[in-house]
């Protein structure tokens, strides 16, 4: 059994990339749903393709045309993701160091109101703050509040929950050997 240092694990641990969040916007409806359509298919074909596969006595005729159809639904899912992606706006939030999160939340800290309605902060300050620390894209600040007081609330609420989530994402495992 080998035994691993802990200058070893520390550099491992030093390493670890922060967790990340990706939060995407289709303008497009339509091109949204022809994609998770197009993954689906995709899915099934590939899982179908290999069952029938790991058979011992397929027809010739049969595998045949199941790689067709499989190379039909990948072709698809090809073009339905280039499609997706063409009208998918994506950002992208990193967890923040802790004591960087942490001086988020003292700089923003709840007034009576806040506390009132059970926040630990000013939420209306401390969220775009969060925001626009945590965006790997650059956000600013005054965006982040635009787009939380103008877009409709899903979007707004998505844009929270992904700045937010991946400061709570846990990277770690207790439990037995």
């Amino acid at each position: 059994m080998t035994s691993t240092s802990w200058a070893e694990k520390q550099e491992r641990l030093r390493s670890l990339k922060k967790p990340t969040a990706v939060l995407r916007l289709c303008e497009d409806p339509a091109a949204r749903d022809r994609y998770h359509t197009a993954k689906q298919a995709a899915a099934a074909a590939d899982e179908y393709l290999k069952r029938l596969k790991s058979q011992t006595d397929v027809d010739a005729g049969a595998l045949a045309m199941v790689e067709k159809e499989h190379k039909t639904a990948q072709t698809e899912l090809r073009a339905a993701q280039k499609a997706y992606e063409a009208c998918t706006v994506t950002l992208t939030f990193q967890a923040l160091e802790r004591q960087e999160l942490e001086s988020l939340e003292r700089k923003h800290h709840a007034d009576e109101e806040d506390e009132a309605n059970g926040r630990d902060t000013a939420f209306d300050d401390f969220a775009p703050a969060l925001i626009a620390a945590a965006s790997l894209d650059g956000m600013p600040a005054d965006y982040a509040r635009e787009a939380l007081n103008t877009w409709p609330t899903g979007d707004a609420d998505a844009l929270w929950e992904a700045a937010w989530s991946v400061q709570r994402t846990k990277r770690s495992d207790l439990g037995k050997g």
